[in-house]
């Protein structure tokens, strides 16, 4: 009982996030603007990243009409620019080719800082609030690089 009562917060959260016009404005960034950031980030991997991007996470109430900027700002940017800096060079290339099977992107509503980016199991997990501290890219760069360089 206590599972089910449980499940319908998080249902019922998950609903709030998402009324029409955040899904509205998702899914024009997912048809529009992230298959641009996806071509971005396997080109700073050196190979095709599998991406697991939690968009019902990411939307957030109120905020629709500012994805198309914090999105970029908050997840999108921070990751091409970490990997391309592990990637500078081929054995940064290789390490993340061998070591790096999956990133999900996901906002779980606990991270406003970079304390949310983890990588372990060959995961990077990039965990963040989708409105908070979006100006703070090169923080959450600096977080990504560091994981990925002392997993690798």
């Amino acid at each position: 009982m206590i599972t089910t009562s449980m499940t319908m917060i998080v249902i019922d959260k998950l609903e709030d996030r998402m009324g029409l016009a955040e899904r509205r404005s998702v899914e024009r960034f997912k048809n529009d603007d992230y298959p641009g950031w996806k071509s971005r980030i396997d080109e700073a991997a050196g190979f095709e990243v599998p991406i697991e991007v939690e968009w019902q996470e990411l939307a957030v109430a109120d905020y629709a009409d500012s994805y198309a900027e914090y999105f970029p700002q908050v997840y999108f940017q921070p990751l091409v620019d970490a990997l391309s800096a592990v990637g500078v060079d081929d054995m940064g290339k290789d390490a993340l080719r061998e070591g790096v099977s999956k990133v999900v992107i996901k906002n779980s509503g606990t991270f406003f800082s970079p304390s949310g980016i983890s990588f372990a199991d060959g995961v990077l997990t990039f965990d963040h609030m989708s409105e908070s501290n979006t100006h703070h890219g090169e923080e959450r760069t600096k977080r990504l690089q560091d994981v990925l360089e002392s997993g690798l």
